[in-house]
This record gives structure tokens, C-alpha cells and sequence, in this order.
């Protein structure tokens, strides 16, 4: 835990000991960051190789075999482990595994075993999203729809908590919402709403969206790329999840809406004389430029055609599309290029547009990092063989669970990794190369733990503390969080119910 001072009480502002010496500020303890917790991990991790015994299943098509678990001999001395240790990160990146011993270790031959592609692929999203920003088509976009559907409080609602639900699904929308409630609560509160409204549309169609990933890069993507598996493998599940859920979260947020332009008393948000300063001041949005009309279509059009890439077409028995296949490497040149094209577009000369694709990806390397560190603890367990071990105790137990009860078993058991990695990339490249093949000893698709996986991400960074995105966005909306969480309690629930019911159904479908 990190330490963080408050400023002290202003009655009074500072108090003294006998000795007539001011005493200290009070201060606080907070959760460590995603980095933080990953390198105790890396740590803990690296230390248990040496109490768990090493062993390996037999593999098939690179899937473990089951019944074929046996213990094995290691061959590394405590120094050559020492030195996995110190080079985690680099083998997380670029690691490469030798076919005849198994190791991964930098360089040398065999195939390859880092993060690289992944991390690339984050980056050129990174940019591509700044870029976009930076042309403020998107928040313009969404202002002239807020006006348009002005007079329509309702659908108005609806059409913006969708909207923020689809930047969810497809590309992880989170920290990108922060820059949308200076919008939404002037807008808000000019229709009658109250903050928690404003907040939550934002918050909620967002957060929802995640919970519910169809290609979300750094969610669905990290994890299938760490299953082995096509980003595209179980979107059909993932789309209905994310249509019935997010009319789920829009009737909730409707209904309290309702409530409280019926009766404002029943607000946990109630107008502050500041509230009605902004109500009367909310004005008109600015129109779009064709060059912004132009930046929004070439944004709707890069993440339709990603889509379009990645899904299986063949396996879902759609004859009349091509299946491109694509993956991170092409996936990462597109949105490299689409960065491009947009900041030329949208009028950010050729050195506004660099200057974005550079500030673009540095906002993202964070993300980056992080699976970059997952990684490298996978790669730990792996060099020690211990991860077959692991798998073998839990195959141990869920083998005698059905397939529907094993994938409820899944969401719950990402739940509390969720809360101690809030990054669902890191959260991904941490658990998945550990569960995904548990699918196999059930019978299940692993695009089915992946989606359980997602899904507990999601679910848990709706209301986490230890969410940047949350604890800013209600800063920012100037929402308590315990008011919030009132809010939010009942939602949660539903959505929880709802997700062990796609999920079961997920498993019997398969």
C-alpha cells in the first residue's frame, strides 16, 4: 500500500502537541496501481516455483491432454531462475520458447512467445483514438445528436447510453468518457435530470459495453490472443449479451430518470443553487464541419471494417463473406493508418497529426506495459513448469460440474482478480493462459471463458475503487461515490443474473 496526504480539517487547520509542534497531516492509505500489484505477483509467483511441484501434461493441436499429467525433472539451477526473474518483462515482450527444452528466453530460436504484437496493437489504438479526438468530432458528434433529440428526453437517453455502450464493446471505451461530462451535465440537467443521470449514462452505457465486449482490443482481444483462440470466436454470444444488456442498463437508467423529473425529492443527487446556475446558461452546440462529418465516418468505418476482419465468417456458415483472418499484426497497421488519414482529414496538418499519434500512444503505453508484465509471470510459470500443475489442481476441481456450472464457475472466479488487476488487459494476459485450457477437460469453447473472463472484468470496473475511470468520472460529475453505489446495487444484481444465464446458456448451446 502507497501512502497519499489529505489536506488537513479547516476547523481548525492544524493542531499541536504539548510540545507546541504542529502535528502531522493526516494521511491516507490507497490501492496500489495495476503496475504495483503486477510486480508483487511477478515476485509471489517466482517464489511459489520453488514449493510447487513441476510437472507437464501431453499436448495435441497444442491443447493439454487429459489423463496425461506427470511430474518432471527440472533442469534450471536457482540462478538460472534468478535470472528469469530479472528478465520477466523483456521475455513478456519479445520471449521466445525453445522447441527442444521449453525455455523462453530472449532472442535465440523457436516460436515466439512475448507480447509484442499485443502491445503494438494498443499502442496504434491509442493513437488512432487521440487523433480522432483531437479533431473534436467526437464530442461535437455527440453534442448536435444531444440537440437534435433535444425534445425527446427519453429516446434521448437511450440513444446516448447506446453510443457509449458501443465505444465499450468495440474498442474498451474508459478513459476517453472523462472528456464527456462537461457535456452531458449541462445537458442533463437542462432536460430536468439530475447528475446521478448525467453520470450514469456516461458511466453506465460505457461500463456496460465493456462488461459485454464484441472486439474490444484490450479486453476480448488480450484474452484470445492469450487463449489461442480468434478474437472473432464467440461473438455471436457477445452480441446478444451486449444488446440485452444494454437495454437492460438503458430501462434502469430511464426508470430513475422518470422518478426524478416526477418527483425530484427521490434524487440522490439533489439541484444545487450551482446546478440551476448551469441549467440556465446550457446552450447551443456547435455544428459539425464537413471535415468532422468526414472524421466520424472514417472512425465508424475503421472499427466496422476491424470487425468485419476478425470474425470467422466461414464458421458461422456465411458463404458470401471472405474470412481475412486478420490478427494483431494487420489490426495494428490499420489503425496506424486510419490514424493518419483521420488527423489529415480532419485538419490537423501533418504535424498536428504526428503530434497526436505520439501523445496518443503514450497515453496508452500504460495499457501496454501492463500485458507486457502479465506476460512475462506467465512466462515464469511456464520456464518453472508449474503451470500444468496449477491446471491440473483446478481441472481436479470442476471436473465433475457441468458444462453450464463450470462456466458460472469461470465468471466467479475472475471476480476478485478483477478487483486487484482493474486493468483488463493485464487481468487477460494474467489469467487466461491458466483457465482458457480448462475449457477442454469441460468441453466447452474457450471463447466461452474468455467471454466470462470479460465479463467479470466488466462487471467489477463498473463500481471499483481502485477504477481511475470511475472515481474520476464521478469527481468530475460531482456525484458521491456512496450515492452512487446506491444507485448502482440494484443494477449490479441484474446484471449479475444476467450474466450467469448467458453464460449457462453459452455452455449448453455449445
Amino acid at each position: 500500500m502507497t501512502l497519499q496526504s489529505t489536506p488537513a480539517s479547516p476547523q481548525p487547520a492544524r493542531t499541536r502537541t504539548d510540545a507546541g509542534a504542529p502535528d502531522a497531516p493526516r494521511r491516507r492509505l490507497r490501492f496500489p496501481s495495476a503496475f504495483t500489484v503486477l510486480f508483487v505477483v511477478t515476485v509471489a509467483v517466482w517464489a511459489l516455483t520453488f514449493v510447487i511441484p513441476a510437472g507437464r501434461y501431453d499436448t495435441k493441436d497444442g491443447s493439454p491432454v487429459p489423463g496425461t499429467y506427470h511430474s518432471v525433472q527440472l533442469t534450471t539451477g536457482f540462478w538460472e531462475r534468478l535470472k528469469d526473474l530479472f528478465l520477466a518483462p523483456v521475455n513478456g515482450l519479445y520471449g521466445v520458447t525453445d522447441a527442444g527444452t521449453g525455455l523462453t528466453a530472449p532472442g535465440g530460436t523457436g516460436s515466439f512467445a512475448g507480447a509484442a504484437g499485443v502491445f503494438l496493437f494498443i499502442l496504434a489504438v491509442g493513437a488512432f483514438i487521440t487523433v480522432t479526438m483531437r479533431t473534436g468530432a467526437l464530442t461535437t458528434g455527440v453534442a448536435r445528436l444531444a440537440q437534435r433529440l433535444h425534445h425527446r428526453r427519453t429516446l434521448l437517453l437511450v440513444v446516448l447510453l447506446t453510443v457509449f455502450s458501443l465505444g465499450g464493446t468495440t474498442y474498451g471505451m474508459a478513459e476517453e468518457t472523462l472528456g464527456f461530462y462537461g457535456l452531458m451535465i449541462p445537458l442533463m440537467l437542462s432536460l430536468g435530470y439530475d447528475r446521478m443521470v448525467a453520470a450514469t449514462v456516461v458511466m453506465v452505457g460505457a461500463g456496460v459495453g465493456t462488461l459485454a465486449s464484441t472486439v474490444n482490443p484490450f479486453a476480448t482481444g488480450v484474452a484470445s490472443d492469450s487463449a489461442g483462440i480468434g478474437t472473432g470466436d464467440g461473438i455471436v454470444l457477445r452480441l446478444v449479451m451486449w444488446a440485452c444488456l444494454t437495454a437492460l442498463a438503458a430501462a434502469y437508467v430511464v426508470r430513475y430518470a422518470r422518478r426524478v423529473t416526477e418527483d425530484p425529492s427521490r434524487s440522490l443527487t439533489p439541484l444545487t443553487q450551482d446546478d440551476l446556475r448551469i441549467k440556465s446558461e446550457s446552450g447551443e452546440a456547435a455544428k459539425l464541419t464537413s471535415r468532422q462529418r468526414t472524421v466520424l465516418h472514417l472512425f465508424a468505418a475503421t472499427f466496422l471494417f476491424m470487425v468485419f476482419a476478425v470474425v470467422p465468417w466461414s464458421d458461422l456458415h456465411v458463404t458470401f463473406l471472405p474470412t481475412l483472418g486478420w490478427y494483431f499484426p494487420e489490426l495494428a497497421a490499420l489503425f496506424i493508418v486510419a490514424a493518419v488519414a483521420v488527423g489529415l482529414v480532419g485538419g490537423l496538418g501533418e504535424k498536428g497529426t504526428v503530434n497526436a499519434v505520439t501523445a496518443g500512444a503514450g497515453d496508452f503505453i500504460g495499457a501496454a506495459l501492463i500485458v507486457m508484465l502479465a506476460r512475462g509471470v506467465t512466462v515464469i510459470m511456464n520456464n518453472a513448469s508449474v503451470t500444468d500443475t496449477i491446471l491440473d489442481v483446478l481441472q481436479s476441481a470442476v471436473a465433475d460440474t457441468s458444462s453450464g456450472v463450470f462456466a458460472v464457475l469461470m465468471f466467479a472466479v475472475n471476480l476478485p482478480l478483477a478487483f486487484f488487476v482493474p486493468s483488463s488487459s493485464g487481468h487477460a494476459a494474467l489469467a487466461m493462459p491458466i483457465l482458457a485450457p480448462l475449457a477442454d477437460f469441460a468441453g466447452v469453447s474457450r471463447a466461452l471463458v474468455v467471454t466470462a473472463y470479460q465479463s467479470a472484468s466488466g462487471w467489477v470496473n463498473l463500481v471499483t475503487p481502485t477504477s481511475a475511470v470511475v472515481m474520476g468520472g464521478l469527481a468530475l460529475a460531482k456525484v458521491r461515490y456512496d450515492r452512487y453505489l446506491r444507485f448502482m446495487a440494484p443494477l449490479m444484481g441484474a446484471l449479475l443474473v444476467a450474466v450467469a444465464g448467458f453464460l449457462a446458456l453459452g455452455a449448453a448451446v455449445r
